[in-house]
């Protein structure tokens, strides 16, 4: 089974840092593509310890989740 999870990537100086926000999971690449491949392996590694976890994202996620942005005056 496959599950869709959001996931934020930001450019912190030279990296790509990618977060899975509703696990704490976090990793990096160079690239957007390698850090979008790591935060994967990352994920993945995760759920294989946790299967409390796995049946909880599949509840919580059983369609997909609405992104959007907010702009705020800083």
């Amino acid at each position: 089974m496959t599950q869709t999870l959001p996931i934020v990537i930001r450019k912190e100086g030279k990296w790509f840092v990618a977060e899975a926000p509703f696990l704490g999971v976090v990793s990096q690449g160079k690239t957007v593509e390698t850090a979008k491949k790591n935060i994967k392996e990352a994920v993945e590694l995760y759920l294989e310890d946790s299967p409390e976890t796995k049946r909880a994202l599949r509840e919580e996620f059983s369609s997909a989740p609405f992104l959007t942005t907010l702009e705020v005056r800083v």
